[in-house]
């Protein structure tokens, strides 16, 4: 899997690209065709935006995540994008 990490107005830190790494290790252990990931980390005024786009074999996830805190942001934009990998596995087995 590889992992392209965007910064739009905040500086890419290495403990925040290892962060990121590391949760989208966990997706990874989920189902295992996520091919590139796309990860942009936005701060706008009090806001802190994370947009990722998974690219599967033969699919696409999106997900945006909104907090006050560029952690807990990621962290929930980890959740969202598991429960929809873990939805279009099943989706996959279920007309395979």
């Amino acid at each position: 899997m590889q992992i392209n990490l965007a910064g739009h107005h905040i500086e890419i830190t290495d403990s925040l690209k290892s962060y990121v790494e590391g949760k989208f290790a966990k997706l990874e252990r989920h189902f295992e065709q996520i091919n590139n990931v796309r990860v942009v980390l936005t701060v706008e005024k009090d806001t802190q935006r994370v947009e990722a786009k998974l690219n599967l074999n033969g699919g696409e996830v999106h997900g945006t995540a909104e907090h006050s805190d560029m952690y807990a942001a990621i962290d929930a934009l980890i959740d969202k994008l598991d429960r929809q990998v873990i939805k279009y596995k099943e989706k996959l087995t279920k007309y395979s």
